[in-house]
């Protein structure tokens, strides 16, 4: 399956008619102000690195990762400063209390929560965004697994200090609309 992912999304990333979000995401631009100034943040499944520009632009030190060699090479040539790298996520373990942020925009793997939970610092906040199981009453033909369930991300970090929990329809126009789980949670202090 790896693989399979990395050849659709090189595919996608490199078709010229596709109009990919290379700048950041409407939440992570909602609450950048929770987010430190300066540390080590990691963007997974981050694509042509919009998200990471930002934190970039505040002072952060930002990895990113993806699995689409594409789009790790089209981010590192538009931002020199970010740590780029091509990575399946599914046979990796992220380092215990390394990162200050780390966003996960609609990336879906539920294994990643513990090591999230690990990974971040003490005081270090988590960015998540991504589809619900209500998305089915208009995207018939998505995976299920790859949804969230009602009430999911929120109870995954429930003993966090959530700062941000929406469940909902975010978008403009109809077409562009997607039911989310939105969370912005810190990790305890010790």
């Amino acid at each position: 399956m790896p693989l399979d992912d990395a050849l659709r999304w090189n595919a996608r990333y490199q078709d010229p008619a596709a109009h990919w979000p290379a700048s950041p995401r409407p939440l992570l631009r909602e609450v950048a102000h929770l987010l430190p100034t300066a540390g080590l943040a990691l963007d997974v499944a981050m694509g042509l690195g919009g998200n990471a520009a930002l934190l970039l632009e505040r002072g952060l030190r930002v990895i990113g990762v993806d699995i689409s060699i594409v789009a790790v090479r089209r981010a590192k040539a538009r931002l020199p400063a970010l740590g780029a790298v091509v990575l399946d996520l599914t046979r990796f373990t992220l380092p215990s209390e390394k990162f200050d942020v780390i966003l996960n925009f609609y990336y879906l793997n539920r294994d990643l929560w513990a090591q999230y939970r690990r990974a971040l610092k003490p005081g270090g906040v988590l960015v998540a965004e991504t589809m619900t199981r209500a998305m089915l009453a208009v995207r018939p033909d998505l995976d299920p697994g790859h949804l969230l369930e009602p009430g999911e991300l929120r109870a995954a970090f429930c003993d966090w200090d959530v700062l941000v929990d929406f469940e909902g329809w975010r978008g403009g126009r109809a077409a562009r609309r997607k039911a989310v789980a939105q969370l912005v949670a810190r990790r305890p202090a010790r």
